[in-house]
């Protein structure tokens, strides 16, 4: 039971701001996931070794469900995660501490090289969003974007 403890404690430390005590994350200040029969626009996001996101700016409108269209065209992993900038780079923090760390959350998706994959996102309220790549070194590297929410 001792080392359940210090095991949960540790998790518990190592939890990035983003999570809260009922699974959801502050990216829902941005929005929540949104029903992929109910997509109002498709964007296409390309991901690549240059640190780069193609787009990197997004122009939506409060209300708009999208489906990012995910394509990794680099040779190495890489992820978007859709957040706030202080929630993303302590994902990345996290994410420095354990490389090795798997999960999957509505508002990301990480692709081997060649991969495509989506995400589907409301956008409910107008403001400034980001999102990024935190595998260790990609955000640090300059893989970030950013979503105006008109």
């Amino acid at each position: 039971m001792h080392t359940k403890k210090l095991f949960t404690l540790l998790l518990a430390s190592l939890l990035p701001a983003w999570a809260l005590a009922d699974g959801q994350h502050s990216a829902a200040t941005n929005g929540k996931p949104g029903n992929p029969a109910k997509v109002d626009r498709v964007i296409e996001v390309s991901m690549d070794d240059s640190m780069r996101f193609t787009p990197a700016q997004i122009e939506v409108k409060a209300g708009e469900t999208i489906r990012f269209l995910l394509k990794n065209a680099g040779k190495m992993e890489h992820e978007m995660v859709l957040g706030q900038m202080a929630e993303l780079n302590a994902h990345a923090e996290m994410m420095r501490r354990m490389p090795e760390m798997q999960h999957a959350e509505p508002n990301m998706a990480k692709l081997k090289s060649g991969q495509r994959g989506s995400i589907v996102w409301q956008f409910t309220r107008a403001g400034e969003f980001d999102f990024a790549c935190t595998i260790p070194g990609h955000l640090e590297g300059g893989m970030v974007g950013k979503v105006s929410v008109k």
